[in-house]
């Protein structure tokens, strides 16, 4: 942010970031192929590599906060300063019509089918419509487990606004670079001291929990700042497309050597040093690697790849329905899922996509619609080519 207020200025939508909807897709087939290597579906060759799937979710945190930090910041680029009550409001209304209705029929399954569950036990109903699983969490033998990561963004999003809305009213660098650095800071303080404190139970208390795991949207949000105050720096940026992309690998390589021996479904052998300074490296890695994916000179963005905007307009369903499609063919259909041939792959892939492309077509699509109908204030235009532009908005 800057130490004045900015010019106004117009701040269109540009052209399709294609680099975005490859992240995005690579994000939540690299968790599904890692829940699957839970289930124990997958070959041994591809195990090395799925193991490391779990890093998908601080992918999506990445993009997650760089899309909701340019919607948040959009307004005061443009010369305007909404009221804090009208700006927060319509950001939480947005936010529900985007993730509530898909998301509650979900739960709706889980509590009202119980074959649909792929696990035998779940936690209690309230914990999942107040989005807050992710506290006292067991990993083990829990039934729509994954919902822990839904419940980090919920909760980041429940402040962010606010905490725009405040730093706006007087735009300040030095506040702005003062509180991430906080955020940050405080984050490997935070986690060095509950691993010290609950050394057994660091995943529980650690890696599922919403105040542990802030780095990765601060850092899409950070990236947001950038391109959105910062012109100058961000166009610098741009021009290195390769070097931020290899400046991200750089980050990711050491820790994937600490996680080597991660096992989130045990707190036995955990990397605890890489649970303290590995999550912020690699939530610095994927926002260099999320940035080189924006410029025309990184290898992301260069090429388009062919389905990955498909797959990135259906991640959220998938990410939400994945887990149980493939443990019901597991349990249903043994005549084909049990020889893990290309028969069971087919049939994994076919209904895991259906099944997300049903929702998103029978939900996500009308609410969308009646959310921009719903809100007269807004361009409906701009709301429109910014869903095109990216769907996850």
């Amino acid at each position: 942010m800057t130490t004045h207020r900015p010019a106004p200025r117009h701040v269109g939508v540009g052209p399709r970031l294609h680099g975005l909807d490859t992240l995005r897709a690579f994000a939540v087939l690299a968790v599904m192929l890692y829940h699957l290597t839970i289930f124990g579906e997958l070959p041994q060759r591809l195990l090395p590599v799925t193991y490391h799937g779990w890093m998908g979710v601080d992918l999506f945190f990445v993009l997650s906060g760089f899309l909701i930090g340019q919607q948040l910041l959009k307004p005061y680029a443009e010369g305007k300063v909404p009221s804090i009550r009208s700006s927060v409001q319509a950001f939480y209304l947005r936010r529900a019509y985007r993730i509530l209705p898909v998301y509650l029929v979900v739960v709706a399954l889980y509590f009202l089918v119980p074959a649909w569950r792929e696990a035998p036990t779940i936690g209690p109903l309230w914990k999942f419509l107040t989005f807050t699983m992710n506290f006292g969490f067991s990993f083990r033998r829990r039934a729509f487990s994954h919902a822990w990561s839904l419940c980090v963004e919920e909760h980041f999003y429940l402040v962010l606004p606010v905490l725009v809305a405040l730093l706006m009213r007087k735009p300040s660098a030095r506040k702005t670079a003062c509180t991430i650095t906080f955020v940050v800071l405080g984050g490997l303080a935070l986690r060095y001291w509950l691993i010290a404190r609950y050394s057994d139970e660091i995943y529980t208390k650690v890696y599922y929990t919403s105040y542990s795991r802030l780095d990765g949207l601060t850092a899409g949000v950070t990236l947001a700042l950038l391109k959105t105050f910062r012109p100058a720096t961000w166009d610098s940026l741009m021009q290195r497309g390769h070097t931020l992309f290899f400046a991200g690998i750089a980050c990711v390589a050491p820790v994937i050597w600490m996680f080597r021996n991660l096992d989130l479904g045990s707190d036995e052998g955990s990397a605890k040093w890489g649970m303290i300074v590995g999550l912020p490296l690699l939530s610095l890695g994927l926002g260099l690697i999320t940035a080189s994916a924006m410029s025309r000179n990184g290898l992301i963005a260069r090429y388009r790849i062919p389905g990955a905007q498909t797959i990135a307009a259906l991640a959220f369903a998938l990410y939400l329905t994945h887990k149980e499609v493939g443990h019901f063919l597991m349990e249903h259909v043994p005549t084909i899922t049990k020889p893990h041939g290309p028969a069971s792959w087919l049939l994994y892939a076919t209904t895991i996509f259906a099944t997300a492309w049903l929702l998103h077509i029978a939900i996500e699509r009308p609410f969308l619609r009646l959310r921009d109908r719903h809100q007269p204030h807004h361009n409906t235009a701009a709301l429109e080519a910014d869903m095109r532009r990216d769907p996850a908005l």
